[in-house]
C-alpha cells in the first residue's frame, strides 16, 4: 500500500523508548579482525592477556570541512558486544581455518565481556582528541572488540554527522531518508536510525521501522506512472487507494501537465507534490505558483534527486516544504567513516601512547568536560586524566556517562527519542560560526591537560 509521506507511519514504536531488544540474530564475534584474535593467542600463551587496560575510540581529526562530529550507533554497539559469544559455529571455523589455538579456542568458548565501558551518549557533539568511548578490561576481554566498536561507531557517526549538517540546512522542514538503495541492506536500517538521531523526520525503510520504531513515509517511483496507460489514471488509482491527501510524483512527463493533472483528480485538497530531477529551486517556485491558481494553497511540495546539505542550503529560500535524501545521507555525503581508531591507553594503571608520526596518541585513561558561557553558548572541551576530576564551574558539563559496569548494561540509558533531543539542545550550544557549512576549525576548541 502507498503511502503519503506527509503520513509517516506511527509514532516511534516501544523499540524506541527502550535502549535495547538485541535484534542480532546471530553472534557478532565474528564482526572481528584476524589479527585481533592472534594477538590474543599470543597474549594468552606470554600471560598479558590478564593484565588491566584502557582502550580508547576517539578521531584525531574531523572529516574536511566538518566543524563538529555527531556521535551516533552507541546503543547498536551495546546489543553488539551482548551478542559477542562464540559458539559452536564460530569455534569450529576458527579451529577449521587455524586461525588460534586449541588453548585459545578454549578461552573463546567461555568469552564474556566482563569490563566497564563509558562513553559518549548518543547525539552529543564530539571533536578531535574527544574520548568518545573508553573500554577499562583485561587486555584479552577487551583487544577483541576493536573492529566490532570501530565498524558501529565510524559508520553510524559519520551519517548522523551529515544527517545533522542536513537538518541545519533544511531549517525545520521536514526530511525523509530514503537512501536504502544506495547502501548495503545493513547499513540501510543504521543509516535510518542515525539520520533519525540527527533530526530527520521518517525513513523510506521499513525493517528500520521494526528494529527502531521510527516513522516510516512514501509513495510510489515513476514505475507506477509508467506501468499506468496514461498518467491521469495512474494518479486515479492512487487517489482511490490512498485519498486525496497522498503525495503524487509529477515529473514523469511533462511538470506542469502532471500538476494540473494532479490536481484535477485529487481536487484541490491534493497533499503534495513530489519533483525528483530538474533544477529544483526553478520548479518548485513555479510549482508553487501553479498550485495557488489552481486553488490547492495547502498542497505541500516535496523534493528529491541527489539532494545534500549545500543544495538543500541553496533551496532555503524556496517555497519547498520536505526533502527526500537518499545517496548523500547513506554515504556520509562525502565522509563515509568518522575517521575514528580504537587505541590502548592503559596498562596497568601505566599511560602508555603511540608516537608513530601523524598517528599520535596520547597516553592513559581520560574524561572530557565542556565549558559553557552563562548563555549556553560552547567556549571549549577539556579532555583530561579520568583518575584526575576537574573541578566544575556552574555551566561546565562532563561529557562521558557510564554505559557498561562488570559487563552489564547500565539502567537507564538515553532512548532514541531522547538522543534526539540532547543533539538538538547541543547544536543550539554551538557558536554560530560552527554550524556554517564553509571549510573551518572545529566549531570549539579542545584542551588537553
Amino acid at each position: 500500500m502507498f503511502r503519503s509521506v506527509a503520513e509517516p507511519i506511527g509514532p516511534p514504536a516501544a523499540s524506541a523508548r527502550r535502549p535495547s531488544l538485541g535484534f542480532w540474530l546471530m553472534s557478532t564475534s565474528l564482526f572481528t579482525d584476524h589479527y585481533e584474535l592472534t594477538m590474543l593467542a599470543a597474549a594468552l600463551r606470554d600471560g598479558t592477556a590478564d593484565r588491566p587496560c584502557v582502550f580508547e575510540v576517539f578521531a584525531r581529526r574531523l572529516p574536511e570541512g566538518r566543524r563538529y562530529g555527531v556521535v551516533a550507533g552507541t546503543g547498536r554497539l551495546l546489543d553488539a558486544i551482548e551478542a559477542f559469544r562464540f559458539g559452536e559455529a564460530e569455534l569450529e571455523l576458527l579451529a577449521r581455518t587455524g586461525v588460534v589455538d586449541r588453548a585459545t579456542l578454549d578461552w573463546l568458548a567461555g568469552y564474556r565481556f566482563t569490563g566497564d565501558v563509558d562513553g559518549y551518549p548518543e547525539g552529543e557533539l564530539y571533536f578531535p582528541g574527544s574520548p568518545i568511548l573508553s573500554v577499562r578490561a583485561p587486555f584479552g576481554v577487551g583487544v577483541v572488540l576493536e573492529t566490532l566498536a570501530l565498524s558501529i561507531l565510524n559508520h553510524d557517526s559519520a551519517i548522523a554527522s551529515a544527517a545533522a549538517r542536513m537538518v541545519g540546512a533544511a531549517n525545520g522542514r521536514r526530511m525523509i531518508e530514503m537512501g536504502s538503495r544506495r547502501t548495503h541492506e545493513d547499513a540501510a536500517v543504521a543509516s535510518a536510525r542515525a539520520a533519525y538521531l540527527a533530526g530527520f523526520t521518517a525513513t523510506s525503510n521499513l525493517e528500520a521501522a521494526r528494529r527502531h520504531g521510527i516513522p516510516t513515509a512514501g509513495t510510489c517511483a515513476h514505475a507506477f506512472t509508467l506501468l499506468h496507460d496514461s498518467e491521469e489514471s495512474a494518479f486515479r488509482s492512487q487517489v482511490e487507494a490512498l485519498g486525496p491527501g497522498t503525495t503524487l510524483l509529477v515529473d514523469t512527463y511533462d511538470i506542469t501537465n502532471g500538476i494540473k493533472t494532479a490536481v484535477e483528480v485529487a481536487g484541490p485538497e491534493l497533499g503534495a507534490i513530489r519533483i525528483d530531477s530538474g533544477d529544483l529551486g526553478v520548479l518548485a517556485r513555479q510549482a508553487r505558483d501553479q498550485l495557488d491558481s489552481l486553488g490547492a494553497r495547502n498542497t505541500r511540495i516535496v523534493v528529491s534527486g541527489d539532494l545534500d546539505e549545500y543544495s538543500i542550503a541553496a533551496l532555503r529560500a524556496e517555497p519547498v516544504d520536505a526533502y527526500g535524501v537518499g545517496t548523500s545521507v547513506v554515504t556520509g555525503s562525502g565522509a563515509p567513516t568518522a575517521g575514528m581508531v580504537y587505541k590502548l591507553v592503559e596498562v596497568g594503571g601505566r599511560p602508555v601512547a603511540k608516537r608513530s608520526s601523524h598517528k599520535e596518541s596520547r597516553g592513559g585513561g581520560k574524561s572530557a568536560v565542556r565549558r559553557h558561557k552563562e548563555t549556553g553558548t560552547a567556549l571549549e572541551e577539556v579532555v583530561h586524566p579520568a583518575a584526575e576530576p576537574l573541578s566544575l564551574g556552574p555551566h561546565d558539563r562532563v561529557l562521558p556517562v557510564p554505559l557498561i559496569r562488570g559487563g552489564q548494561r547500565v539502567e537507564g540509558l538515553d532512548t532514541l527519542a531522547e538522543s534526539r533531543e540532547r543533539l538538538r539542545a547541543a547544536l543550539v550550544s554551538v557558536p554560530w560560526e560552527g554550524l556554517k557549512l564553509s571549510r573551518g576549525e572545529p566549531a570549539i576548541p579542545t584542551t588537553f591537560l
